[in-house]
């Protein structure tokens, strides 16, 4: 061979060994996720259920020997998904679990109720899901008529009202990071353990001491035993070390409290196993993730140098800043009710409005050379680019979140919120990316423009704290998607070289996970 065809050979082998690298090591991750999640399920049997409308997941340990029930229902924008590390523990210890969808909720369809405020018939859609989760279990072979309770944030408010009247009387409730009303009374419940995140606000610890302190009479000290679980008097708070309101659905102890409070109130001793899946789901997406870089080497370059705004710092900040300040104040008192999802609608006018003010911006900002010369776009590599990011971004990490953790991948009913939500995510993610790519853009910028996003929402909670309480849920939520998919679209742009790929990928992203996340509502 002449030296001169060996020399590109040489020079490409770095290039390729790399990625080869990088893939093999993703997939060896994605190989020891999947393993370490299936292995906590190993002996059970799980079956999905449907009755009245509710869809329900049923937990049933190895055997037939008698056992207690433990119905488990999931909190605000949550699904039965989010609740399985409690299932899976409560089943390969022996009990039959029952995990179920609040209407509006996951795969329920039935909406939920339109204003929080509105107690009384918010209780009652709720209750008329928990009914048919808790028969399904106590009509379980092996069921032992014996039945608890274990719930998270909203939900606690409608298993201390079903365990007042409930016939089979219910043995124990666990309220893990309870919303409580004001009006409701847990002193008549038997054995009630409260569950908080320690990083959750004190203010939420509060409601679990003052509803201990009214049945002991006392100061209520966190990891002490108040009364006798033997005849129901029993009483407890723990703290979970390390983790907040989302984070105690995976922490180690407070699973293990739950498992333990259930274990004394039901005199039972099971294998002890708890459920650790946080490793396995680490795991999993770094894997998914880490496979993202080598395949977006294989996207085809849409353009031949990079197109962008090209924003210095001292152009930039102003294009930031300004939607970030105006957008909330904008839609202060702009109705958001118009689609059929809680909260859903009001975050795509967010996005949209602040992309439009964005796009404003970038025009009015730009440098006079500004202009994009170079060869015109191809527009079949620019499509193929788009549909396999697009594809990417929604499907790799939708599909395992769907199975590990809550619901995200969009069933019919949700298919028309996904592209109404989409128009205004596509605004906002076409017009921050324009603002912070191209040649000479501000380093660190993107990451600037996704912070004060965050700070708007924020703001706009604080505007109208009524109507829009609940986003604080999802900020943390946002704060790790735009994490996840800005790792990917600067890898997706290194190789494209235009901001329209990452843009329309991440939109559609975006779009699905509001609208599934959120609960339907009549409108």
């Amino acid at each position: 061979m002449h030296p001169s065809n060996a020399t590109p050979v040489v020079q490409t082998r770095p290039a390729v060994i790399g990625p080869l690298i990088v893939v093999l090591v993703a997939v060896g991750l994605l190989v020891a996720g999947l393993l370490k999640l299936g292995s906590a399920t190993q002996g059970l049997s799980i079956l999905e259920v449907r009755e009245n409308g509710v869809p329900m997941t049923l937990y049933r340990p190895a055997g037939d020997a008698p056992a207690p029930v433990v119905v488990i229902a999931h909190g605000f924008a949550g699904s039965r998904q989010l609740m399985q590390a409690y299932a899976v523990t409560l089943a390969r210890n022996g009990y039959i679990a029952v995990t179920f969808d609040f209407p509006g909720h996951g795969r329920n369809s039935a909406p939920f109720v339109a204003d929080l405020e509105d107690q009384s018939t918010r209780l009652r859609i709720l209750t008329d899901a928990l009914a048919p989760a808790v028969a399904l279990g106590l009509r379980q072979p092996g069921a032992d008529g014996r039945l608890a309770l274990l719930g998270h944030s909203m939900a606690g408010d409608v298993l201390a009202r079903f365990a007042e009247a409930a016939a089979p009387p219910v043995a124990a409730s666990v309220l893990v990071s309870p919303y409580l009303s004001e009006d409701t009374d847990t002193g008549s419940l038997r054995n009630l353990l409260f569950v908080y995140g320690a990083l959750e606000p004190a203010m939420l610890h509060g409601q679990g001491r003052a509803a201990i302190a009214d049945a002991t009479g006392g100061e209520v000290e966190a990891g002490r035993t108040y009364g006798d679980p033997a005849d129901g008097s029993a009483r407890r708070l723990v703290l979970a070390p390390g983790v907040e309101h989302i984070g105690v659905l995976y922490s180690e102890s407070a699973l293990a409290e739950s498992l333990g409070w259930l274990d004394r109130t039901f005199d039972r001793t099971g294998s002890g196993f708890v459920d650790r899946r946080g490793a396995g789901l680490a795991l999993l997406f770094l894997g998914i993730l880490a496979l993202a870089w080598p395949l977006s080497r294989l996207l085809p370059r849409v353009a031949d140098q990079p197109r962008g705004a090209g924003l210095s710092w001292r152009r930039l900040l102003p294009v930031a800043i300004a939607p970030a300040v105006l957008t909330p104040l904008i839609l202060w008192r702009v109705p958001s009710d118009f689609l059929s999802i809680m909260l859903g609608d009001y975050l795509a006018l967010h996005f949209a409005v602040y992309g439009i003010l964005t796009a404003l911006g970038v025009r009015l900002m730009r440098p006079a050379t500004a202009g994009q010369p170079g060869e015109p776009v191809p527009i079949r590599a620019l499509a193929i680019a788009i549909v396999a990011a697009s594809a990417y971004a929604t499907l790799a990490f939708a599909v395992p979140t769907d199975r590990f953790v809550t619901a995200l991948l969009p069933g019919w009913e949700r298919l028309h919120l996904v592209l109404a939500i989409f128009a205004g995510t596509l605004v906002y993610f076409l017009a921050d990316e324009w603002a912070t790519r191209g040649a000479g853009a501000a380093r660190g910028g993107y990451w600037l423009t996704k912070l004060l996003f965050l700070f708007s929402l924020l703001a706009a909670v604080a505007l109208n704290l009524s109507a829009l309480f609940f986003l604080i849920i999802i900020v943390p939520a946002i704060l790790v998607l735009f994490l996840l998919y800005g790792l990917l679209s600067g890898w997706v742009y290194a190789r494209t070289r235009h901001p329209a790929v990452a843009a329309v990928a991440n939109a559609i992203a975006f779009a699905c996970a509001v609208a599934v996340t959120f609960p339907l509502v009549a409108v």
